[in-house]
């Protein structure tokens, strides 16, 4: 076991648990910030699913998904992330990220509404 501390926008959390848990636990920390909006969530997200790290296996669809929407945030680490992803997938791969990133967004805009 091991302790891990948790700081995610204003709010910082330790948690003792086992090194698999602390990583699904950033995961879906991240997962929590980012449907709030939080575009640090999302740059974040895109590392753990580019990388295959903190539990997510690597899926670079999901990764350029991520980095997507860092990027149309405003992030400018995530736009450039999102340029090297698209570098190493095809235009079929892109437009499903594309995709998957405006379902996100409908839906967390449907629950905030």
């Amino acid at each position: 076991m091991s302790i891990a501390w948790f700081n995610h926008t204003d709010i910082t959390t330790a948690v003792i648990a086992a090194p698999s848990e602390i990583e699904d636990a950033l995961v879906a920390t991240c997962l929590a910030a980012a449907a709030q909006g939080d575009t640090a969530a999302y740059y974040d997200l895109g590392v753990a699913f580019s990388t295959g790290s903190h539990g997510a296996t690597c899926d670079l669809i999901e990764a350029h998904k991520w980095f997507n929407l860092g990027a149309v945030a405003g992030h400018e680490e995530a736009a450039m992330c999102r340029a090297d992803i698209a570098d190493e997938v095809t235009a079929r791969e892109i437009a499903e990220a594309q995709r998957r990133a405006r379902e996100w967004l409908s839906t967390t805009t449907r629950r905030a509404a």
